[in-house]
């Protein structure tokens, strides 16, 4: 530490021997840069305020039929993009800042001059936008400006009126072609019905169900066919018993348990079977068994009515009648006659059923791979008209935000502090480059007198002089001050005094008058 001490003391002890050097250049440049200050031209500034009001009492009345745009978003990136150079140059134009730009060089220097003068300041907030400029001509300020606030307004109308003419456009394509592609679906599903017709089904039953349900049908017309065939059976053994007795018409016994009734007979004996089905699930109190036994009692009754009604018309004939047209033997045969016609429909209906159980069975062994193209194609038709549908839908959407842009706007730009240039510049700061011009006119005549010293430098010291020579010091030889030059050493310290608070005293005056001026300007 005492060394670096040492050495810095050694330094200043050279530097001052070129002192005056460092006086005449900190003068020098101080009084340069004081004109180069007072000669800078004074800059207004011209300024304007918007509220940007992103709230519409339309937006929440459309919500969910049409889409809303993050809006204070859109204006926050767009005060931040603003200031880009197709915005400068149409802003130049605006303005009438190239009139006196006749070169390429100067119209690129005018562009490159309003960049860097235009200011967007904003509270995100508030909603407040500040939009400035600053030039040696308030007019062409506040000209500047309102073109300005022109450009940031129509900015936001023309970019939201583009975007959704782009996404109209897109829309529109992607409709078109999910209309293609739904054309081709649909053709493809239509010819693989027309291919595979027998395998259509309108309930949309897939042909395991199809097979199912023709095994059931099958059964249930073998089942009325045994019925059938039994009523029929039953029919001809009585028609031939009653064959054997024609020649006694009269003699019908008064029971009714003799005399078969076929079709009855058949119901009757369904009916019974169909009780002891239920007998075996549930209990005589169940209300099916009590409705099926109720049902047998009424057909047993019926019967009897019918035998009743048998047995009046043979009574009532002739008992001498030669052609034998016994009225009950009539009604037997035509009994008969209705058993044999319901068996014969009851096998072509079990013959046909038969056949469609066999077509379907062998069906089967095409019908998953035929299942699965048709599920493929049902598939991909459903994506495609759910896809098409979707964009139609968006489409209204998009047509309807398109208009509600237009009636509402994308947000309402309220001009609070219209174009205003200030009456007295704004920049420059003339007391702090006077202060600056101070601080640089006094650090240059410093590094003067260290530059001074290094060129050639001086010794104090009989140990910097050996460090720095590399030569023994045969001796030291002392220098005796006279009266005479301890007073021009004086004089000569005064005069540097009086030299260095000169040109701070200057400053200081320049920097006090310039205050006095301002503030007469702001009185």
């Amino acid at each position: 530490m005492d060394l670096l001490i040492a050495q810095l003391l050694s330094v200043a002890k050279r530097m001052w021997k070129y002192r005056w050097y460092g006086v005449v250049v900190a003068w020098l440049v101080g009084a340069i840069l004081a004109v180069v200050v007072l000669l800078m031209p004074d800059r207004f500034e011209a300024s304007a305020r918007i509220y940007v009001d992103t709230q519409s009492i339309l937006k929440p009345l459309m919500s969910g039929l049409a889409i809303q745009p993050n809006v204070e978003q859109q204006v926050v990136m767009l005060s931040r993009t603003l200031i880009s150079r197709p915005n400068v140059e149409k802003l130049v134009r605006m303005a009438d800042l190239d009139l006196k730009s006749q070169s390429k060089s100067e119209q690129e220097a005018t562009i490159d001059r309003v960049t860097k003068a235009l200011a967007i300041q904003s509270t995100a907030r508030d909603n407040l936008y500040t939009l400035s400029y600053r030039d040696k001509d308030p007019e062409t300020a506040k000209r500047v400006v309102q073109s300005f606030v022109s450009i940031f307004v129509e900015s936001s109308l023309g970019a939201s009126r583009k975007d959704t003419a782009t996404a109209a456009t897109f829309i529109n394509e992607q409709i078109k072609n999910y209309e293609a592609k739904l054309e081709e679906a649909e053709g493809r599903l239509k010819a693989f019905r027309l291919r595979n017709i027998e395998l259509t089904a309108a309930d949309g039953k897939d042909s395991a169900a199809r097979l199912a349900e023709l095994s059931a049908q099958l059964d249930r017309a073998r089942l009325e066919l045994r019925e059938a065939e039994n009523a029929r059976d039953a029919a001809e053994q009585q028609f031939a018993g009653d064959a054997k007795n024609s020649a006694m018409p009269n003699l019908l016994p008064d029971s009714s348990l003799g005399v078969s009734t076929p079709e009855i007979d058949a119901r009757i004996d369904a009916q019974k079977r169909n009780l002891d089905v239920l007998l075996q699930r549930y209990t005589d109190i169940h209300p099916d068994v009590l409705s099926t036994r109720k049902l047998i009692k009424d057909l047993e009754e019926q019967k009897r009515k019918e035998v009743a009604e048998l047995r009046k018309a043979a009574l009532a004939a002739p008992a001498g009648n030669a052609t034998g047209g016994n009225i009950a033997q009539q009604e037997l045969q035509r009994m008969l006659a209705s058993s044999k016609v319901q068996v014969a429909a009851l096998r072509a209906r079990v013959q046909e059923y038969s056949s469609r159980y066999a077509a379907a069975l062998n069906a089967m062994k095409t019908s998953p791979q035929l299942e699965a193209e048709a599920a493929q194609l049902n598939r991909d038709y459903a994506i495609h008209k759910k896809n098409y549908e979707d964009l139609v839908s968006r489409r209204e959407s998009a047509a309807i935000s398109g208009e509600l842009d237009v009636a509402s706007g994308v947000a309402d730009f309220r001009l609070i502090d219209p174009p205003r240039a200030s009456d007295k510049p704004v920049a420059p700061n003339r007391i702090l480059l006077l202060a600056g011009a101070l601080v640089a006119s006094l650090m240059a005549g410093i590094f003067t007198c260290f530059v001074a010293c290094q060129l050639r430098p001086v010794f104090h010291d009989a140990a910097e002089l050996r460090a720095r020579s590399g030569l023994p010091i045969l001796g030291v030889v002392s220098s005796l001050v006279t009266v005479g030059e301890k007073r021009r050493e004086r004089i000569d310290l005064l005069r540097f005094g009086a030299a260095a608070l000169g040109l701070i005293g200057a400053f200081a005056v320049g920097m006090t008058a310039m205050a006095i001026l301002l503030a007469k300007q702001v009185g």
